[in-house]
C-alpha cells in the first residue's frame, strides 16, 4: 500500500488485509499485488480445455478482485461459483500469449493494428512484432469486472449497429474438433446434415452468424425499451460452461441466440445498474429473463417464418411466441413459479443467493419469480407505465448499485401509486395470490358478481365480461394499498372503475346493467398477468 508492505490473512476465497494506515474519505491509495495461479480444467466460470467447446482458455473470475464497500459496509462474500458484487473501475490489462492465439475480452483492444485477427482498422496492413508471442493491450473503462478467452481456432465475426456500436462474435472453428464431433454423432442426427461434413460445418458457422445478425436486429428494440447500451462494443464469446455475463462481453458454450439475448441484457442490469447479486439476484437475472422474452418475440416478428422456425427449434413454440392474443409470453416463468409455490420448496426472494436450501429455490427466485415481478408490475401499473418505469430506472441508477427500495421508489414516482406493499408481499414472503369468482345473481334489475380473495396477497382485479353479441366489458377494482389506479389499457373495451378493495375484506361485488342471460363468460385477469396459483375458479362460462 503506497509502497509499504501490508499484513494479510487468506480466508479461503477472501483475502483480508490489515492496513498499516487507514484510508481517509476522499483520499487516494495505491495497492500493488502480485499473484500466481494455475489455470484449472474449466469449472463453470474459469479454466481451460472444456471438452464440449474445445476452447483453450475461458477466463472469468480469474484475478483478485476488490470487495465492494458501500453504505452497508464491506461485502466480503465468499465465492462459491454463484453471484458476486463488484467495484466499478478502469481496467488496463496486458496479456502476453503465443502468437497463434486469438483473444476476446472485455474492453477495447488498444493495439489492434499490431494484432490483427479482425480487430484491425479496415484497409490497414497489420504489422505484428517479431517473436513467437504477442502482447494484447486491452482498456476497459467503467466496468466492474474483466473477462478474457483465448483459442488458436477462434473465428472473429464483426457487425455494426446503426448507431456505430461494434458487435463481435468469437467461436471455435477448429476443423479437427468439428470432424470428431461429426464422426461420433448418432446416425439419426447426422442425417440432419445430409451425412455431409461440409453441411455440418456450414450449419455451425451459420448458427454463430445468426447471433451476430440477431444482435443487430434487436438492438433498436432494446434501445427504445430498455435504454441505450453504455459502451461502444460487445462481444459474444464461445467458451465457459453454460453462459455467463460480464461487462462488455459474455461467454456462451453453445450458439443459442436466445441465450445471447439473455446474456446481453445483463449489460443493462448487471453491467451498468450493478445491483448486489448476492442479495438481489432477481434484480439482475429476473429482469434479464423478462427482457429476453420480449427480445425473442420481437426477433421472430422481424425474421421470416422459415428462419424463425429453424432458429427457435419448433414451429409450435414459434406460433406461441407470435400469438399476442390470450397468451402471456412469460408463461414458462409463471408455470415454474406455480410448481414451486405448491411444492413447499419456495424460499423468499430476500434470501442471500448463497444461502438457499436448494438450487431449485434459488433458480426460481432469481430467474422465474424475478421475471414475473416485472410482468406483474405491468398488471398493477399498466404495461405502458411499467415500460416508462424501466427506462427511468435505467436512466437514474446507471453505475450506482441500487437496491429493491430504490427501484420501488422509481416505480412509485412514475406510476403515482404506492407500491411498497408489492415489495413486501412478493419479495419478502412466499405468500400466494388466489382470486376466484364466487357467484352471480340479479338484484334491483342489475347483474351482480361476487369475487373472492382466497389467497394471502391482495391485488387489484381486472374482471372481464363477454356477451352473446361479441362485446366485452372490463370491471377494474383497484387495491386499497395502491392509493391510485392504472390508466385504461384497452380503449376498445368499455371499463368501469370501482372504489378500492380493502385488503382486510375477503369479497367484493361488481355489477353490470347487462342481462345475466346475455353473459357468455366472466374472467378474472384475461391477460394472464396475475400470478394466481389456482386459476380454475378465475373463469365462469
Amino acid at each position: 500500500m503506497n509502497g509499504v508492505g501490508q499484513q494479510y490473512k487468506m480466508q479461503e476465497t477472501i483475502l483480508e488485509v490489515n492496513l498499516t494506515s487507514p484510508i481517509m474519505p476522499g483520499a487516494k491509495t495505491v495497492f500493488d499485488m502480485q499473484f500466481e495461479a494455475q489455470v484449472p480444467l474449466t469449472v463453470l466460470r474459469a479454466g481451460r480445455d472444456y471438452p464440449p467447446t474445445g476452447v483453450r482458455y475461458s477466463m472469468g473470475q480469474w484475478y483478485p478482485k476488490l470487495c465492494e464497500y458501500d453504505y452497508e459496509g464491506w461485502h466480503p462474500t465468499p465465492y462459491v461459483i454463484r453471484e458476486y458484487f463488484g467495484v466499478w473501475g478502469d481496467y488496463e490489462v496486458n496479456i502476453t500469449i503465443d502468437k497463434s492465439y486469438v483473444l476476446a475480452a472485455s474492453g477495447y483492444l488498444e493495439n489492434a493494428n499490431e494484432i490483427g485477427y479482425g480487430y484491425e482498422t479496415p484497409g490497414i496492413k497489420v504489422n505484428r512484432p517479431t517473436g513467437d508471442k504477442l502482447t494484447w493491450h486491452f482498456l476497459a473503462l467503467d466496468v466492474h469486472d474483466f473477462m478474457w478467452a483465448a483459442d488458436p481456432h477462434y473465428k472473429h465475426l464483426v457487425r455494426k449497429t446503426p448507431g456505430g456500436t461494434t458487435i463481435n462474435v468469437f467461436y471455435n472453428a477448429d476443423q479437427d474438433l468439428l470432424k470428431q464431433r461429426f464422426d461420433t454423432m448418432r446416425p439419426s442426427v447426422r442425417t440432419l446434415y445430409k451425412n455431409d461434413f461440409k453441411t455440418y460445418v456450414n450449419s455451425w458457422d451459420n448458427q454463430w452468424n445468426t447471433i451476430a445478425d440477431a444482435a443487430i436486429t434487436v438492438y433498436p428494440f432494446i434501445e427504445k425499451n430498455f435504454g441505450p447500451y453504455a459502451y461502444k462494443q460487445f462481444s459474444f464469446i464461445h467458451g465457459g460452461n453454460g453462459a455467463m455475463e460480464y461487462p462488455m462481453a459474455t461467454l456462451l458454450s453453445v450458439p443459442s441466440y436466445t441465450a445471447a439475448f439473455h446474456e446481453w441484457m445483463h449489460s443493462w442490469y448487471q453491467g451498468v445498474i450493478g445491483t448486489n447479486e448476492s442479495e438481489y439476484a432477481w434484480m439482475d437475472e429476473g429482469f434479464a429473463n423478462y427482457a429476453e422474452e420480449l427480445l425473442k418475440r420481437y426477433y421472430l416478428q422481424q425474421t421470416s417464418v422459415t428462419t424463425a422456425a429453424q432458429n427457435i427449434g419448433t414451429a409450435s413454440l414459434r406460433l406461441k411466441i407470435l400469438d399476442s392474443v390470450g397468451f402471456n409470453i412469460h408463461e414458462d416463468a409463471y408455470e415454474s413459479y406455480f410448481n414451486i409455490a405448491k411444492s413447499g420448496y419456495e424460499e423468499p426472494m430476500t434470501t442471500h443467493a448463497d444461502h438457499f436450501n436448494t438450487n431449485y429455490a434459488y433458480q426460481l427466485a432469481a430467474y422465474g419469480k424475478g421475471e414475473i415481478f416485472v410482468e406483474q408490475l405491468g398488471y398493477i401499473t399498466g404495461a405502458a407505465v411499467r415500460d416508462k418505469i424501466l427506462l427511468e430506472y435505467y436512466r437514474l441508477w446507471r453505475f450506482k448499485h441500487p437496491n429493491v427500495n430504490d427501484f420501488i421508489r422509481v416505480a412509485e414516482k412514475v406510476s403515482g401509486m404506492k407500491l411498497d406493499w408489492y415489495r413486501e408481499y412478493w419479495i419478502n414472503t412466499t405468500k400466494t395470490i388466489n382470486y376466484g369468482i364466487d357467484s352471480l345473481w340479479v338484484e334491483d334489475g342489475k347483474t351482480r358478481i361476487r369475487i373472492k380473495n382466497l389467497g394471502e396477497v391482495p391485488m387489484p382485479v381486472d374482471l372481464q365480461l363477454r356477451f352473446k353479441d361479441g362485446t366485452k366489458e372490463l370491471h377494474y377494482v383497484p387495491m386499497y394499498l395502491m392509493f391510485g389506479q392504472k390508466q385504461e389499457e384497452f380503449p376498445s373495451i368499455p371499463r368501469k372503475v370501482y372504489e378500492p378493495w380493502k385488503w382486510t375484506h375477503r369479497t367484493y361485488i361488481v355489477e353490470t346493467t347487462r342481462k345475466i342471460t346475455d353473459i357468455t363468460a366472466i374472467e378474472i385477469d384475461p391477460t394472464l398477468r396475475l400470478a394466481d396459483v389456482d386459476r380454475r375458479d378465475n373463469v365462469m362460462k
